[in-house]
């Protein structure tokens, strides 16, 4: 069986935990997009553990976890993700594995990801300077360097030295800055090499023979459908599809493998970085929201923007994912608000838009008709039961469900592991 986790709205939604709350089901957890630029974070025990690599399962001590062919790979990082494990008693080896043929993140694409951002101006992207989208470039481009090229010293160093003949024209030419290196990064990279040869398998037949063992696998993707290349809030987006379509790329298993889609909903809406976001908040309640929900980001620490739960994007979310049902993440957090709202519509020129808009001169500019609903006072997270739950607690997730027409299975209502109310 195959479940697959989707963010819905800008990332952020807190996918780590309910992965972590949904692996101790599962055998094999497997991370399909992304890199080192996500953070899903876990906490157990009051002990915080973020995740930018290694699949949030890790943290059970008997699931396998794989890096699938769909993630880019900064070694750097993940090496420091592993360390970090270790030290905090989790073991890893035997344990996590790499697809041989996902991308690695070199330290060029780290560098030019921080230069071309600013080198766009006004139409910065506000990238987290990671190497993500670089690193996608460059494979799309078939200059890419794979996991299974690190173990060969003349394929590496032949693939490095074509890749680094276009980045130091790039460096010198255009951009004015010091160029690499190959004999370098290649020494560099000797120790990288030789400590990554132990998690390299081929993934597709791995994860294949495991589904016809009858094995349970939990398809993990980072960022938020509204982040995805082809269907988020193009240009600003991530460089890769976090929609459950690309657990399918990232981890090579059919389409008809899927057995369920869950879809991550944060109680509010969140975004870090530039792009528009219609229902965004302003002034003291999106500092006090921001407070209240430690609103910062895992992986840059960056403030995140808050606003209003936004039914219109989460309902397109269900559509392009075919979510099959919902958890509802840090409802807690709206304790004390005395009226809450909910996106439902856009106006924009005298026009009702009732479906997400592809057109960013549309959302980045539209007026969002609201629902006000009354909200409660007290405190929310000491509750295990959804009927104990404040009266218009239930009328607000009740709502939300009507409006995106998806079951919600639970509600995360804190940061611990055990705070997760089923329905």
């Amino acid at each position: 069986m195959v479940t697959v986790v989707v963010g819905t709205q800008w990332g952020d939604e807190g996918k780590g935990k309910v992965i972590d709350y949904l692996a101790k089901d599962m055998d094999i957890v497997a991370r399909y997009q992304g890199g080192a630029n996500a953070g899903h974070t876990v906490i157990i025990n009051g002990k915080k553990f973020i995740f930018h690599l290694v699949p949030s399962g890790i943290l059970y001590p008997e699931k396998i976890c794989l890096i699938g062919n769909g993630t880019v790979i900064d070694p750097v990082s993940l090496f420091e993700e592993i360390a970090f494990l270790e030290k905090n008693g989790i073991k890893v080896d035997d344990r996590l594995f790499i697809y041989e043929n996902a991308h690695i993140t070199m330290p060029y694409h780290k560098i030019l990801d921080q230069i071309e951002d600013k080198f766009r101006g006004k139409g910065e992207l506000g990238t987290t300077g990671r190497g993500i989208g670089t690193t996608y470039a460059d494979k799309y481009g078939r200059i890419g360097i794979r996991v299974v090229d690190l173990l060969d010293d003349d394929v590496f160093y032949e693939k490095l030295k074509i890749a680094l003949e276009l980045k130091n024209y790039l460096l010198k030419e255009y951009y004015k800055e010091k160029i690499l290196n190959a004999d370098k990064i290649y020494n560099d990279y000797k120790e990288i090499r030789e400590k990554i040869k132990k998690y390299i398998i081929n993934g597709t037949i791995f994860i294949n023979d495991m589904l016809s063992k009858g094995k349970n696998i939990l398809a993990e993707g980072a960022q938020g459908t509204f982040l995805d290349i082809d269907f988020g809030t193009y240009p600003y987006v991530t460089a890769s599809n976090p929609i459950s379509g690309g657990s399918c790329t990232g981890l090579g298993i059919s389409p008809t493998k899927i057995d369920k889609v869950i879809g991550i909903v944060k109680a509010y809406t969140t975004r870090v970085g530039k792009g528009p976001f219609p229902t965004e908040m302003k002034g003291l309640l999106e500092d006090t929201l921001r407070r209240s929900g430690n609103e910062y980001g895992a992986t840059t620490g960056r403030p995140r923007r808050c606003g209003w739960f936004d039914s219109v994007i989460v309902r397109f979310a269900s559509i392009v994912n075919g979510l099959d049902e919902i958890f509802i993440t840090k409802l807690d957090v709206l304790s004390g608000i005395e009226k809450l709202k909910i996106g439902v519509a856009y106006k924009y020129d005298g026009k009702i838009y009732n479906e997400y808009p592809m057109n960013m001169k549309v959302f980045s500019n539209c007026e969002v008709i609201y629902e006000e609903m009354d909200g409660w006072s007290e405190s929310i997270s000491d509750i295990k039961e959804y009927s104990k739950l404040p009266t218009n607690a239930k009328k607000y997730i009740e709502r939300i469900q009507e409006l995106i027409e998806v079951k919600i299975s639970a509600i995360s209502v804190g940061s611990e592991r055990e705070q997760i109310i089923k329905i």
